[in-house]
């Protein structure tokens, strides 16, 4: 792990040599968490006035990449509701979680209020049709998954991300809990639920490191549970409603 002021202070340089009309600034992600390490980029909100244009950047700043989501004020709510519907809530965490860097005004503080609102709030829930989906979707790769040899790794290994995946999906929205993708999915999984959550952990292990998919199977049979059980004949997909 590393200082976060050292990373922080870089960020900052790095917003006012290239936004010196910035309005305000957050770093998040795993500097923000304690986490960051030698190779870890800097992901930054930068608040714009409203004479510039809301836009994703990916730069390099003295040696380090940075990720840039960059808002002005007035597109803020629309952006914070977009990152809602996605249930992620990438933007909206780091603005409610991440280190400030620059405020000048007070801009950054109002926003920040606007998105530790809608975090409250939570992400939406689930229609009755993403609910069937869902369910039907997981009870597909749990079957394939237990109907897999071993020696098929590579159709195994598949199967058990794409099970994990949508297994983590579906049990964060039961909670009402925000989601997340890559080394965000484990820490949003076990922060909704601690205990089904390291059970699916684990049991993706298992698998990985024995090829044993009984754990990760026993696993998700408990979270299709929550849900109404494994959905297979009965399912109706309608192209149009």
């Amino acid at each position: 792990m590393h200082d976060q002021g050292t990373f922080a202070a870089q960020a900052l340089r790095l917003v006012t040599t290239r936004f010196p009309d910035a309005l305000g600034a957050m770093l998040g992600g795993s500097v923000a968490q304690g986490r960051a390490t030698e190779t870890s980029d800097l992901d930054v909100a930068v608040l714009l006035p409203d004479s510039d244009l809301s836009r994703r950047e990916v730069v390099r700043h003295e040696g380090r990449l940075a990720e840039l989501f960059l808002n002005t004020v007035a597109d803020i709510p629309e952006f914070f509701e977009w990152d809602r519907a996605r249930r992620r809530g990438t933007v909206l965490f780091i603005y409610d979680q991440g280190l400030p860097l620059l405020d000048p005004r007070g801009d950054l503080s109002r926003v920040r209020e606007q998105a530790r609102a809608v975090l409250a709030a939570g992400p939406p829930p689930l229609t009755a049709a993403e609910w069937d989906r869902g369910r039907y979707g997981l009870t597909c790769f749990l079957d394939d998954l237990v109907d897999t040899p071993p020696a098929d790794r590579y159709e195994q290994l598949s199967l058990a991300d794409f099970t994990l995946r949508e297994a983590a999906h579906l049990l964060t929205a039961y909670h009402g809990a925000w989601t997340g993708i890559g080394k965000w999915l484990p820490r949003r999984l076990m922060s909704a639920d601690p205990v089904r959550g390291k059970a699916l952990l684990e049991g993706h292990l298992a698998l990985a490191e024995h090829a044993d998919p009984a754990p990760l199977a026993t696993a998700v049979e408990g979270v299709l549970d929550l849900l109404g059980g494994p959905l297979r004949e009965g399912y109706v997909h309608r192209w149009r409603t």
